[in-house]
């Protein structure tokens, strides 16, 4: 007799491969998604004041650095000075959408940093805000879907530094 699959739960991504050998605990998330100009957008509005637990990954540039990554709440934009400033760089710019894919490996609304550090070995920059979190959800590679895990096993797992990213 095999084994039945429950239903709630979804098949594995990389990432959730990645954090098990790792032995992280996650939970899995999946979101609503709809493609605006050729972009994925998730719908994270059933979160209503929780939004600021979904963290961003966002592919940027460095002149010293080349690729790296900043990870953020959705509620929020990204400083490219603090950027530069926090991973040694004098100038960071976002990664052109064209070039995303081919850089990261990852679809705009797809990018995750454990997929990123695990496939390229790109810094990984956290923003401080996710400390003060007990949970943080981050795409687990594939649009719509994401993984809930605590942020100091984000950290430990892309071997991230935390700084303040945000703008004020």
């Amino acid at each position: 007799m095999s084994k039945k699959r429950k239903k709630d739960k979804l098949e594995k991504t990389l990432v959730e491969k990645i954090l098990d050998r790792e032995k992280v605990p996650y939970e899995q998330k999946e979101f609503e998604t709809h493609e605006e100009h050729g972009v994925f957008q998730m719908d994270t509005s059933i979160l209503e004041q929780d939004q600021r637990l979904v963290y961003k990954t966002l592919a940027c540039d460095g002149n010293k650095t080349g690729p790296l990554v900043a990870v953020l709440p959705i509620t929020e934009h990204l400083d490219l000075k603090k950027l530069a400033k926090v991973s040694g760089n004098k100038k960071c710019e976002m990664l052109p959408l064209k070039k995303l894919e081919k850089t990261t490996g990852y679809v705009h609304g797809a990018n995750t940093p454990i997929g990123i550090h695990f496939n390229d070995h790109y810094p990984i920059f956290l923003d401080n805000s996710m400390k003060n979190e007990d949970k943080i959800i981050v795409s687990s590679g594939k649009a719509g879907r994401s993984v809930q895990l605590n942020p100091l096993d984000l950290q430990k797992v892309v071997e991230g530094t935390f700084g303040d990213l945000l703008e004020k």
